[in-house]
């Protein structure tokens, strides 16, 4: 039986292509399998956004609490490394996300730790931010890269960079 000439795998005799990797494989003579000692790698992991359309992907960068991971995997997917947009979307989720966690643990246990009556400041800006993130979610679905004031600029240089 003839194994792939990309990673090893087993190969039928009259395929055309590696059922496991894609690699093409020569009709003429079947190469061997890997030796001892040989890395079994069958070339980088798939992409897990492949299926993933860039609007839904910009979408999910924005969903409160869990956006952040979305975020992580749009960055990290080849599919969207040279998509500009896509990468702003994330950055800025990213950021957004940052702000939730100032809010959580800065602002509110210094207010909390203030003498006097308490205004329910945490409530408040979670609100604003809760209404920021699904202002961007509409504007992601819309395709448009509406630049957050601060954070936006920041998602800006870092979409840039890569």
């Amino acid at each position: 039986m003839p194994f792939c000439t990309q990673c090893g795998q087993q190969a039928g005799d009259a395929d055309a292509f590696c059922a496991n990797c894609g690699a093409p494989q020569s009709a003429s003579g079947a190469p061997k399998p890997p030796g001892p000692g040989a890395s079994n790698f069958n070339g980088p992991p798939p992409d897990l956004l492949a299926g993933v359309s860039p609007r839904t992907a910009a979408i999910l960068c924005y969903v409160p609490a869990i956006g952040w991971i979305a975020a992580i995997f749009v960055l990290a997917s080849r599919k969207f490394k040279e998509n500009h947009l896509i990468r702003f979307h994330a950055f800025q989720g990213l950021y957004l996300f940052a702000a939730w966690l100032v809010v959580d643990w800065v602002i509110d246990p210094i207010v909390r730790s203030m003498p006097g009556p308490h205004v329910p400041t945490e409530m408040l800006l979670h609100g604003i931010l809760l209404a920021v993130s699904i202002f961007m979610m509409v504007k992601a679905s819309h395709d448009e890269a509406y630049v957050l004031p601060i954070i936006g600029e920041l998602a800006q240089r870092s979409a840039i960079e890569h």
